[in-house]
């Protein structure tokens, strides 16, 4: 079966460390545990995580002359960041879009993107 990766895309402002104290958080972190609990029991669940800010990151580039440079933070400076992602193992595009759609709802405001892992 074809694997797919939705990743789940956070407003910048979300890049510091969350208060997991928050009712808020607390409520949407519950949604996502549910939905992850139900890719189990469908048997679609590949692998999934939360990624840390994206300030965190370390951006490597390989220049010209085949030197390896490394740069603290992300590498594209942009309004919203990756924050977490699942892989899953559906028989068909349709299928996988209908898994992003829960994304969705348990993520509430937040985008996520659907993308086919390559074969191999």
């Amino acid at each position: 079966m074809p694997q797919f990766m939705i990743s789940v895309c956070h407003p910048d402002e979300y890049d510091q460390d969350p208060d997991w104290s928050d009712p808020e958080l607390q409520r949407r972190g519950a949604q996502v545990g549910a939905l992850n609990e139900e890719m189990q029991r469908e048997g679609v669940w590949v692998f999934g995580a939360g990624l840390q800010p994206a300030s965190t990151a370390t951006t490597l580039r390989r220049s010209a002359d085949g030197d390896v440079s490394m740069t603290d933070g992300p590498y594209a400076e942009t309004k919203e960041q990756v924050g977490g992602f699942w892989v899953i193992d559906v028989p068909d595009l349709d299928t996988a879009l209908e898994w992003s759609r829960r994304c969705v709802d348990a993520c509430e405001e937040e985008a996520v993107e659907l993308r086919p892992m390559q074969d191999g």
